[in-house]
C-alpha cells in the first residue's frame, strides 16, 4: 500500500469540473456565522460535485481570506449565490422543481439513514446557524426534516460534520459515487 500522488488521484481542473454534470443537490446555508464553516461547504461541495450552494442571510461570501482558508480554492468551482433571505432562497429552489430538506433536531424529524430520496429527484439540503439551528420559518418551507441521531452527550455536530455526512448518504443513495 501506498498513498497517492496528486498526479495519481487524476483530480478535474477548475475548467472541468465546470463542464461536469453535476450531482442534483444544492446546499443553503441559513445564517451560517463561521466563516471557516462556509469554506467547508464549499470544499464538501467540490468534492461531490454537486450544483450549487445558496448563501443566505448573514452567511458570509466570497471573497474572504477565512473561507479561502478552508475551501483551499472551491470557491472558483462551486457556484453559489447569495439571498437575502433564505426563504427566498428556497421559494426559488422549489420552482426549479427541488425538495428542500432541513437538517434539524424537530419533533418529527426522519433519522437520515431512514430517509430514502427518489433516485431522479433534485435536493436542497439546508444547514442552520451554529447557535440557533435553522430558523423556524424556514422549517416551515421544508418538505423534509432530517435528523442525524447522536449517541452521546452534545445535541449537536459542528455544521460542515453534518454537511458532510449528509451529503455522502445522499450520494450513496442517488447512486451518484
Amino acid at each position: 500500500m501506498k498513498k497517492l500522488s496528486m498526479e495519481e488521484l487524476e483530480r478535474l481542473s477548475v475548467e472541468e469540473f465546470k463542464e461536469k454534470e453535476k450531482s442534483p443537490i444544492c446546499l443553503v446555508l441559513d445564517n451560517v456565522r463561521s466563516l471557516n464553516n462556509v469554506g467547508s461547504a464549499f470544499r464538501t461541495g467540490d468534492a461531490f460535485r454537486i450544483e450549487k450552494i445558496y448563501l443566505c442571510g448573514i452567511t458570509g461570501t466570497p471573497p474572504h481570506r477565512d473561507i479561502q482558508k478552508t475551501a483551499l480554492g472551491a470557491t472558483e468551482s462551486v457556484e453559489w449565490e447569495y439571498a437575502e433571505t433564505t426563504v427566498d432562497a428556497l421559494e426559488k429552489l422549489k420552482i426549479e422543481g427541488y425538495k428542500i430538506c432541513g437538517l434539524e433536531q424537530v419533533d418529527q424529524s426522519i433519522f437520515l439513514h431512514e430517509f430514502q430520496p427518489e433516485k431522479t429527484g433534485k435536493y436542497a439540503l439546508v444547514f442552520g446557524n451554529e447557535v440557533f439551528g435553522v430558523e423556524e420559518q424556514v422549517l416551515k418551507a421544508c418538505d423534509y426534516v432530517l435528523e442525524i441521531p447522536q449517541l452521546g452527550t452534545k445535541h449537536s455536530l459542528n455544521i460542515a460534520v453534518s454537511m458532510g455526512i449528509t451529503l455522502w448518504d445522499f450520494m450513496v443513495k442517488l447512486e451518484q459515487l
